[in-house]
Order: C-alpha cells, then sequence, then structure tokens
C-alpha cells in the first residue's frame, strides 16, 4: 500500500475550489465523438436522419467546447506553471484547432446536414476525434501528473491516505 499525498497547483476558474473545466469536458468529447458515430451510422445506412444528428451534435460540440475553453483558458492564461509545462501548450492548441475543424465541419452541413455529411464530414469528425484522444490525454497528464487543479487542504498540508 502507497500514500497518496494531495498537492499541487489549484485551478483559478473554480467554484468552491473545484475546478470548472474539467466540470465541462466531457460534454463537447461527448457531442464530437457522437457525431463520428452517427457519421458512420449515415454513411452505412444512407439514413437523413443520422446526417441531422449528427449536425446537432456537432452544434452542441462546438458550443460547448467553446464554453469549456473559457476557464481552460483562464486557467492557462494565470498559472504560471501552466504555461511552462510543453503538454499544456499541445494541450490547448490541439483542442483549439479540434475545435475548428468542428466548426468547419458545422459550416459545411449549416444549409444542408445530409450534403455535408457525404463530402468532407466524415473525415473531418475522424480528424477531430482523433485529436480529442490527444489532447484529452495530454489534459489527463495536466491533472494527474502535473496535479495542475489539485485543491489543497484548508492548511495547506498535504492529505494522507492509505491506498
Amino acid at each position: 500500500m502507497g500514500t497518496y499525498h494531495r498537492h499541487g497547483v489549484e485551478s483559478t476558474a473554480a467554484v468552491f475550489r473545484h475546478p470548472i473545466h474539467p466540470m465541462l469536458i466531457p460534454f463537447p468529447i461527448a457531442s464530437l465523438i457522437g457525431a463520428l458515430v452517427t457519421d458512420i451510422a449515415f454513411r452505412a445506412t444512407s439514413n437523413v436522419f443520422w446526417a441531422d444528428v449528427s449536425f446537432w451534435l456537432l452544434l452542441a460540440g462546438v458550443v460547448t467546447g467553446a464554453v469549456a475553453a473559457i476557464p481552460g483558458m483562464i486557467d492557462f492564461s494565470t498559472i504560471d506553471r501552466v504555461r511552462s509545462l510543453t503538454s499544456a501548450w499541445v494541450h490547448a492548441g490541439g483542442n483549439v484547432v479540434a475545435l475548428t475543424l468542428a466548426i468547419i465541419n458545422l459550416s459545411l452541413r449549416w444549409s444542408d446536414p445530409v450534403a455535408g455529411a457525404q463530402g468532407w464530414g466524415l473525415a473531418l469528425s475522424l480528424v477531430t476525434v482523433a485529436l480529442l484522444g490527444v489532447t484529452g490525454w495530454l489534459g489527463g497528464e495536466l491533472s494527474y501528473r502535473h496535479r495542475i487543479g489539485a485543491i489543497n487542504d484548508e492548511s495547506g498540508v498535504a492529505d494522507n491516505h492509505s491506498v
């Protein structure tokens, strides 16, 4: 059994000392992965329903991704230790690229979800999800390895728990 020490750098974008960014990221991730799945379903079935669902999932992913980016950028810009980590720069930049690709994908489908899904839609969804895999891994590295957003106890002394 090891000893668990809770320490690290607290998030500056937090509610009651709980970081906001990790609370919001599941929404765009699920939406954008869902768009890839429904793009595949559309390609397999040619059922317009799946193209429409992909459109709405992309819209949800873009909106919730933009919302999740705000506390992420607050932490990035206000915590010196974050900006000193290459993984933080790649995480942030990769997420900007993923969100940009999702916006492009959405714009291709805006007037006609079926036409957008038949064109570059599936490829853009695939690249977006691949990028999210990389940036999600790096986000985990930031949280769990570098302890960005970790919460210290009130006294500033690390908690010890048997694991």
